[in-house]
């Protein structure tokens, strides 16, 4: 293709013969220059389109796109490139199955009436725990492990972890979390974990597999988790159902006053759609 236009440029040169031959050949070299310039821009536009398309897991914030009601969302990344580093964030399959699980920073008095409505429903959960959580609500942390709940971990500070590198700090982080429940309980911490913000790098999920973590993000998630300003009834009950779909992860905050008021309704509404509640050990057994 650049062999003809190239001929065709020479052609134009020897047809306008010595008249205006500085202007042609300026002419020509502009129009060369702009044919070789705009080849590469495609190339350079292709290789971005091909690069956008590939999922991105160097550091990211977790991320999700929605389409029709009903259907599994996107993440940034795919469910093949996350089970590399023993990740999920939605299960696979179109059975009618819901992984409920609750992101605990402090305790202000809703996450016992989430645990009585989860006990009514016979619906397991997972907590993940930071450290303040596990100092001030040994009592309730012990209830989740009696009712039979799941505790998972969410670094004892709750830090960025994506700009955490070295491995000793990120051991560190998880560690405390681990020994701290540990000497509340009796029992082991369950080896699931989930980033505070969901924020994480391709190095993070790899120490937290090394550890012998597998990471949890989710498919389904509203904003809950400003005390200060708390969605009404109406909005959470829209996002929770509306978006709902087979092989959701839920991902909730136990700080929501929100939640503790709705737990028990929205629990029924999502029986009655059809659903059932499974423990996050379908992932990994």
């Amino acid at each position: 293709m650049k062999t003809i236009y190239l001929k065709e440029v020479a052609r134009k040169i020897v047809q306008t013969g010595q008249r205006n031959w500085r202007k042609t050949v300026l002419t020509a070299c502009f129009l060369c220059a702009m044919f070789f310039l705009g080849g590469a821009a495609a190339e350079i536009t292709q290789g971005m389109r091909e690069t956008a398309a590939t999922p991105v897991l160097e550091s990211e914030n977790w991320g999700l796109g929605f389409g029709r009601e009903g259907q599994k969302p996107t993440g940034n990344a795919t469910m093949e490139e996350l089970k590399k580093y023993n990740a999920y964030y939605c299960a696979e399959g179109e059975e009618k199955v819901l992984y409920l699980t609750f992101d605990c920073g402090y305790e202000n008095g809703n996450t016992e009436p989430i645990l009585d409505a989860l006990k009514k429903h016979n619906a397991q959960a997972t907590f993940f725990v930071v450290g303040h959580f596990l100092e001030s609500a040994p009592d309730i942390v012990k209830r989740m492990v009696a009712d039979g709940h799941t505790v998972g971990n969410h670094t004892y500070h709750h830090p960025d972890m994506s700009k955490i590198s070295d491995k000793a700090s990120f051991q560190k982080e998880m560690e405390d979390v681990a020994s701290l429940f540990q000497e509340i309980t009796g029992t082991g911490l369950s080896m699931y974990y989930r980033p505070p913000q969901g924020k994480y790098s391709t190095a993070n999920l790899q120490m937290a597999k090394e550890m012998g973590y597998s990471t949890f993000f989710w498919s389904l998630a509203y904003v809950d988790w400003n005390q200060d300003d708390q969605p009404s009834h109406e909005h959470a009950f829209e996002k929770l159902t509306g978006r709902i779909h087979p092989g959701a992860i839920v991902l909730l905050h136990s700080t929501s006053k929100t939640n503790g008021e709705i737990m028990d309704e929205l629990l029924t509404k999502w029986e009655e759609m059809g659903y059932t509640f499974r423990p996050l050990s379908d992932f990994v057994e």
